[in-house]
């Protein structure tokens, strides 16, 4: 890793610390350079401002949270067991990563997120919705849209996250 990967990498922790703790608005770029070890202006080096900072982490951790529904959908099982192996991967991430698991999952910040980081919210969703779809069709779901069994499911998860 370079100098500047490393860097961008100490940025990332402090300010996926600080979000997850304090919350966005509370958060301030001294506060990010002060934790992270370096001058506020090498924040800019690395991201366009705060909310820009904001949303490739959020990205980042959709493109986490996504590979897990696809890697599930993947196994060679039912849909039930799609579904309880996703939440097992989940939870063990959200273990191995909180701040992670807690910026996807647990907060809210819907005015933050930018077009990309929306589709990368909504790219997780579908691929949720598609595994309970699965469910739905062998019996393994109760009836019911789709939408509404994945809130259920999500919000379940969520707790068990937080």
């Amino acid at each position: 890793m370079t100098q500047a990967d490393l860097t961008r990498e100490r940025l990332v922790r402090a300010a996926l610390e600080l979000f997850t703790t304090q919350g966005y608005h509370e958060t301030t770029t001294p506060q990010i350079a002060k934790k992270a070890g370096v001058a506020e202006g090498t924040i800019y080096r690395h991201f366009t401002g705060k909310q820009h900072f904001f949303n490739e982490l959020y990205r980042a951790a959709a493109r986490w949270a996504t590979k897990l529904v696809r890697d599930a959908d993947a196994l060679k099982v039912g849909p039930r067991e799609k579904l309880a192996e996703l939440a097992r991967e989940l939870v063990a991430g959200a273990v191995r990563e909180p701040a992670v698991a807690r910026l996807f999952f647990v907060q809210r910040h819907d005015d933050l997120l930018d077009d990309e980081s929306r589709k990368a919210g909504r790219d997780f969703r579908l691929g949720l919705e598609s595994l309970i779809a699965q469910g739905k069709a062998d019996g393994s779901v109760k009836p019911g849209a789709a939408e509404v069994w994945a809130g259920v499911w999500l919000a379940v998860l969520t707790l068990a996250i937080d």
